[in-house]
């Protein structure tokens, strides 16, 4: 059998003692949710000593703290976050494989695919792989193969994939062009 390193020990040793399971969930949730609150200001502001409006970080930060509490008692949604995330990082890593990929055959100081309608359709491309990692880790894309592998015959399936079509042709037939002959007029008379 192969000696583990020490590395390796230390990583068994920190899931044993329920870092990835507790401890980071813990912190990722009480982060965002913080963030979040901080941001829109939900709980309103308070006057500090100078006369200036800041955030109620006290309550921001208790309702973050027992929230976060919240999702680390449910195995199974600590179980979706780190599948979620583990996917979403091998997600990003790709992107930035691409991007290294893409931008080794371009030469100069010019944008390359992040100019539309290139930058679109990469965000189009990391919404739909982010949605299909959430789904699978929540274990319904699964359920979702298994009804189309069964039913993918059926005119069920068909007008759903024409629906489908139907309303993704309708969305580019009447995109807003307005924004795009504004633009030009801006930079006409600017």
């Amino acid at each position: 059998m192969a000696e583990e390193s020490v590395f390796r020990g230390t990583l068994v040793f920190f899931e044993k003692l329920g870092i990835y399971d507790v401890i980071l969930p813990f912190l990722l949730t009480f982060t965002l949710t913080f963030a979040i609150l901080e941001k829109t200001k939900i709980y309103g502001t308070e006057k500090d000593e100078k006369g200036k409006d800041v955030t109620r970080k006290n309550l921001n930060s208790m309702t973050a703290f027992c929230i976060a509490f919240f999702v680390v008692a449910s195995s199974k949604i600590v179980a979706v976050i780190n599948q979620t995330l583990a996917y979403i990082v091998l997600l990003l890593l790709l992107s930035i494989g691409f991007m290294l990929l893409a931008g080794s055959f371009h030469k100069g100081d010019k944008e390359f695919f992040l100019v539309s309608p290139w930058k679109e359709i990469f965000m189009v491309i990391m919404f739909v792989g982010i949605a299909l990692i959430f789904l699978y880790s929540l274990g319904w894309l699964d359920v979702i193969y298994e009804w189309l592998r069964d039913h993918w015959d059926t005119n069920v399936v068909s007008g759903i994939i024409l629906v489908v079509l139907v309303i993704v042709f309708m969305l580019y037939v009447t995109k807003d062009n307005n924004k795009k002959d504004k633009k030009k007029e801006g930079d006409e008379n600017g």
